[in-house]
Order: C-alpha cells, then sequence, then structure tokens
C-alpha cells in the first residue's frame, strides 16, 4: 500500500480511503434514495429526475470504488443506516397519498443538503490534488442536484 507523507498538502492513503468511503457511502445513499423516489412517484417528469439523480449518484460511487482501490484500501460495500432510514421513509410517503411526490422532494432536498454537507467536509480534507479535482467535481453535482431538487420542490408548493 502506498504511503503518501503527510504534509499540508496530503495525507496518508489511509485517510484518503476513510474520506473517500466516507462518500461512497453518501453517494450509496442518494443512488438508493433517488432509485427508491422514481420507483414510488406516479408523475413521468419527476420519475425520470429521480431515476438521472440516481445513475449519476451511481457513477460517482463507481469513481469513489476506483480511487479507494487505487489508495490500497477495500471499498464499503453498503450506505448509511441513516440512508436506510430515509428510503424507508420515502417508501412509506410515497404510499399516503396526494402530497407524496411533494414529500419526497422535501425528503430528496434534506438528502442532499447531507450530501453537500459531505463533500464539504472531505473538500477541507488534506488530499492529493488529483482527489480532490474528483470530489470538487461531485461536489458541484451534488450542489447541482440539490438545487434542481429544491427548484422542482418550490415549483410544487406554488401549484398547490
Amino acid at each position: 500500500m502506498a504511503n503518501y507523507t503527510n504534509t499540508a498538502d496530503t495525507a496518508t492513503s489511509e485517510d484518503v480511503v476513510e474520506v473517500l468511503n466516507d462518500l461512497l457511502e453518501n453517494t450509496r445513499d442518494g443512488e438508493y434514495g433517488f432509485r427508491a423516489c422514481a420507483e414510488e412517484v406516479e408523475s413521468p417528469q419527476l420519475k425520470q429526475v429521480f431515476q438521472n439523480r440516481s445513475a449519476e449518484c451511481a457513477r460517482a460511487a463507481g469513481e469513489l470504488v476506483q480511487l479507494v482501490r487505487r489508495f490500497g484500501g477495500s471499498p464499503d460495500d453498503g450506505g448509511t443506516v441513516t440512508g436506510a432510514m430515509h428510503r424507508g421513509w420515502v417508501h412509506v410517503k410515497g404510499s399516503v397519498g396526494a402530497d407524496s411526490a411533494l414529500s419526497m422532494l422535501e425528503e430528496c432536498e434534506r438528502g442532499e443538503d447531507a450530501a453537500v454537507a459531505r463533500y464539504r467536509k472531505a473538500l477541507k480534507a488534506n488530499l492529493p490534488a488529483d482527489v480532490r479535482a474528483i470530489i470538487q467535481q461531485q461536489a458541484d453535482g451534488a450542489q447541482r442536484n440539490h438545487d434542481q431538487i429544491k427548484q422542482l420542490r418550490d415549483q410544487m408548493r406554488a401549484s398547490k
């Protein structure tokens, strides 16, 4: 396992793997959460949005798995307990009636708030420049997801 000198610019391989695995859990939570929403929502437009977001999270997870392996780590293989609870909540909300699409958007926005916060935390870590660039790209994607979900939520609230 390659070991990087712990300087102001880089962290050890173990530190990098820890940050990457935290983000990997985060992206899997997003992938599974958006997929659960796509399965539950009736609106074809929202179904497509949720499917696209799920696929984007899956792509990000794939990038993180490659980086974890590159730094000699073992990729975590699941999401978080909180993410599982979130998906269960989405399922319950999806089966309760007319406000379910709005409720899903609100829950997705909360999930994206958490994702953006985790990326911000990761970007504060001492990481190699190439890893930081990938994480910054993914953080920008999480922010775009958040903004899109928030806009859809606001539109849905205004139309009620």
